[in-house]
């Protein structure tokens, strides 16, 4: 990793490392993956392929396309162990659930301390594969459904919904929340991944690494705020109020969720995406209204504050329309981010050099006399 003697608060605009995985052009507008634009992964990839495409740094042959959803299949099924955990918290948050669940995994890996490449991404495609098992059968045991096995015929993202509904997306369904996993599956140093990568550079294994970047993810500074713009939009309930809603919170300086990015200084090039797959699920599903409101919102923070909707704005609306539970929203975008997390982890193994920045010290001069304890 390289080093910078910049500064900044929140190491904003400091560049702490080197990567290979994903590029972000904050100005102009641009996210890509190992060289692809995020729009052309919207719109020709699988999510599988940018798997394999984040970890392998090209696009998969149709053979091992075929080998990691194979692999993804067959590593699907979580510890018995696990699943008595889910059971038995399921009352707790989803987060809290989800990562110690993914802690707890290591603890039934015989390669949990194998640090060889190979065991690393075999290791990589399980917690990939897990993370999702994980979040979708906490949901069936806290309603008291039986978990569901994984379906060979599906994909990543069809085995998702139909592990956590119990139905067959359509094929809509299946597509859209397709994309909406490759569109949140990387994003460069992100507070997340820049933790689990600080934890691999210790050399300490992928579970302590991805367990790290969740803990991080679970802050709402970083995840959650799509929670929080479908909570606000199902509050109000109309167009006209979600406006006098906006209007009230920027006359009092209250930050609306869903706006504005730490990088970007133009549109979020997902929030595209994610703005028509809402429009679309909302006319199929009969939630245009939250589409429209959503909308309406943004026009209103458009006009008065110059400020584009981030990922998470449009999403809420998306992912209500596919039936998802709300609190589960910050859950999947870990189990999307896995492919991410996993990517810079194996990375950082593969260069690795302890990540141990400096601090700008504020605090008095050295040499500070001693007090003795009668005077203080």
């Amino acid at each position: 990793m390289s080093t910078t003697t910049t500064t900044g608060a929140g190491l904003e605009g400091v560049v702490a490392g080197e990567s290979e995985i994903c590029y972000i052009d904050g100005n102009a507008g641009i996210l890509s993956y190992r060289g692809y634009n995020i729009h052309t992964l919207a719109q020709e990839a699988t999510f599988e392929e940018v798997i394999w495409l984040l970890w392998k740094g090209a696009l998969p042959k149709a053979d091992e396309l075929a080998g990691l959803k194979a692999a993804l299949f067959a590593n699907s099924a979580i510890p018995a162990e696990v699943e008595a955990f889910l059971a038995a918290n399921a009352s707790h948050a989803p987060m809290d659930v989800l990562r110690t669940a993914v802690s707890m995994l290591s603890l039934y890996d015989p390669l949990a301390k194998d640090m060889s490449p190979e065991a690393n991404q075999l290791k990589a495609t399980q917690l990939m594969a897990r993370t999702s098992t994980i979040v979708t059968s906490l949901n069936r045991l806290r309603l008291g459904l039986p978990v569901l096995a994984a379906d060979a015929s599906l994909s990543f993202a069809g085995n998702f919904l139909y592990c956590l509904t119990g139905n067959k997306p359509d094929a809509v369904m299946e597509r859209v929340f397709d994309v909406a996993l490759t569109l949140h599956a990387d994003h460069e140093l992100n507070a997340s991944t820049f933790a689990a990568r600080v934890t691999a550079a210790t050399l300490s294994d992928i579970y302590s690494s991805v367990t790290s970047g969740i803990g991080a993810l679970k802050g709402p500074l970083h995840g959650g705020a799509n929670e929080e713009v479908i909570k606000m939009l199902l509050e109000v309930g109309t167009s006209d109020k979600a406006v006098e809603r906006a209007q009230d919170m920027l006359a009092r300086k209250v930050k609306i969720p869903g706006f504005g990015h730490r990088v970007y200084r133009t549109e979020d090039p997902r929030a595209f995406h994610l703005r028509k797959m809402s429009e679309a699920l909302g006319k199929s599903t009969g939630h245009e209204d939250l589409y429209l409101m959503s909308s309406r919102v943004e026009e209103v923070v458009k006009e008065a504050k110059k400020l584009n909707p981030n990922v998470d704005f449009y999403s809420a609306s998306a992912y209500y329309s596919l039936g998802i539970p709300i609190d589960l929203y910050t859950p999947i975008f870990a189990v999307s981010r896995m492919a991410g997390w996993t990517a810079h982890v194996l990375e950082q193994y593969h260069n690795n050099r302890l990540i141990r920045p400096r601090a700008e010290y504020k605090g008095n001069p050295d040499g500070m006399p001693w007090i003795p304890m009668g005077e203080r």
